[in-house]
């Protein structure tokens, strides 16, 4: 009989083996996974990654087809799908809820308040995205609420406090960590500088484990098989840590501090045993290596300060045929942000696309799908040749949530309206 432990390890290895045939790395076993939900922040595998197939290139003449649009409200939280339900957070002048909508007609199945409206010099609302596991569906507020509902009817199952259970501070600009389910934990950063990330129980919401150190800064914690040990990666204000994700027992760690705590953009895995972490401020970005017996890592590449190749101030890259796609950040929060291309063996910038504009990014059917905060949607090759953009059109207000892709359909949202595309081609 399979131990818990085996069984995760097994479906661990065979999400990572997808996630490596999708990217073009390398590949051990002849896998393909064609996940049609999108059940967690940045997709199946947490890496902005679809494996969707047979989707538009160009957008019809008379722009994209708007499936259906539903007026919520404000909310730096993107969509999650999962079995023909869509999930986001929003909020209204006084409170936060959590929504159920029906992904074929945008019609509100339920909805359920749990927390106060968030506010922020930084911007209203909440940040996290919210997950979707063995049909309940958890949410992280802007204050540190975790909280769990029945994915069927919105009834609340627990709460907790995160900051103030372990006597933490929530983040200056919000806490922004979008909850990772694990088995039957759920994995958050606290607030807490020296029990920065912790796990949940899934079902009843009791503190499982604790670990790491730093402030929570403002990036998502991954799930990623390196030298073939399964592992959480998160990204703390401190730096990377490699972590167990049964016991809580830290593996390794790497610092990585940035100005204004600002670690944003998610852990990228990049190969068997690499990891790239990048964040913006003028800071830039790390590859690190695991060592085969996966309890330490190096630093073997670094591109740092004002002349960094990549400083991904919010948004995560994605990998795609041995090559990164990202966006970069010049300046301290400035408002220049170029698309680049980057391959992965030699970490030659094969193009920038200069002053692209701040945007965020997610990959499907060799094509990077973008969102940008002046509410367009932007359609452009995922090919180191050169830049080729393909489609660009409005269809929203101001955004910074990446796009989810489910089912051939991509959902975006600004801090009116959840938007439904039509995105499969003919």
């Amino acid at each position: 009989m399979m131990t818990n432990a085996l069984q995760r390890w097994l479906v661990i290895r065979l999400q990572s083996l997808t996630v490596v045939a999708v990217t073009g790395l390398s590949m051990t076993l002849g896998v393909t996974l064609m996940a049609a939900d999108w059940p967690q922040f940045l997709g199946p595998g947490r890496n902005g990654v679809s494996a969707e197939k047979d989707l538009l290139s160009e957008f019809p003449a008379d722009g994209p087809k708007i499936v259906w649009r539903t007026p919520l409200g404000v909310s730096m939280s993107s969509v999650i799908v999962s079995d023909e339900r869509a999930y986001t957070l929003f909020q209204d002048a006084e409170r936060l809820f959590i929504v159920s909508l029906n992904a074929a007609d945008g019609k509100v199945v339920w909805k359920t308040p749990f927390a106060a409206a968030y506010e922020n010099a930084m911007g209203n609302g909440p940040r996290a995205t919210p997950a979707v596991a063995n049909e309940t569906v958890v949410a992280f507020t802007g204050e540190g609420i975790l909280a769990a509902f029945a994915a069927k009817d919105g009834n609340e199952l627990w709460n907790v406090n995160v900051p103030k259970t372990l006597k933490g501070t929530a983040s200056e600009y919000g806490m922004s960590c979008s909850p990772l389910v694990v088995d039957n934990n759920v994995i958050i950063h606290t607030g807490n500088e020296s029990k920065s990330v912790a796990a949940f129980e899934l079902s009843t919401g009791k503190l499982v484990w604790t670990a790491a150190s730093g402030k929570a800064g403002y990036s998502s914690p991954v799930l990623l098989t390196l030298n073939g040990t399964p592992q959480i990666v998160s990204l703390t204000a401190a730096g990377a840590f490699g972590i167990d994700a049964e016991k809580g027992t830290v593996l390794w760690n790497l610092p990585f501090p940035t100005e204004y705590d600002c670690n944003t953009a998610c852990p990228v895995q990049v190969g068997d045993d690499s990891v790239l972490i990048s964040a913006g401020e003028n800071h830039g970005s790390v590859l690190l290596q695991v060592s085969e017996d996966a309890k330490s890592a190096k630093e073997v590449w670094s591109s740092l300060g004002k002349d960094s190749q990549l400083r991904a101030e919010w948004q995560t890259p994605v990998v795609y045929n041995g090559h990164l796609y990202g966006l970069d950040n010049s300046g301290s929060a400035g408002p220049i942000t170029n698309l680049v291309c980057i391959r992965l063996k030699d970490k030659k910038t094969m193009w920038q696309k200069a002053r692209f504009g701040k945007s965020n990014l997610v990959l499907a059917d060799g094509k990077l799908y973008l969102t940008t905060m002046n509410g367009e949607i932007v359609i452009v090759e995922a090919t180191p040749d050169a830049f080729h953009e393909t489609a660009r059109a409005t269809v929203m207000e101001t955004t910074r949530q990446a796009p989810s892709i489910a089912n051939g359909h991509m959902l975006v949202r600004d801090d009116k309206d959840v938007i439904c595309i039509d995105i499969r081609g003919k």
